[in-house]
């Protein structure tokens, strides 16, 4: 397995084996992200869209269409008082 040794300054040369696998040449930048044991997993930032994936891990997100509608519902509603009760206020007192 590729090792690598971190130098006084933080700095890590990445083994040939890796940059190679990678395809990592100079000027490319590297992304850390962080993963669900406590690590990080470097990636190429190659402005793919799958450099994305797993970006909201630990994230309580919905997992039903059913979830989905109930927060879109909810937001919607919330929204609906806030614009009522902005409205009333503007309102008080003014000739409409």
């Amino acid at each position: 397995m590729p090792a690598a040794k971190v130098t006084s300054k933080g700095q890590i040369t990445i083994p040939a084996e890796v940059r190679d696998a990678m395809e990592l040449k100079p000027g490319t930048k590297v992304v850390f992200y962080p993963d669900a044991d406590g690590g990080f997993v470097m990636r190429a930032s190659t402005g793919s869209i799958m450099d994305l994936r797993g970006i909201l891990a630990g994230f309580d997100v919905p997992k039903t269409d059913e979830e989905m509608n109930e927060m879109i519902h909810q937001r919607a509603f919330e929204l609906d008082e806030a614009t009522k009760t902005g409205a009333a206020r503007a309102s008080d007192g003014e000739a409409a």
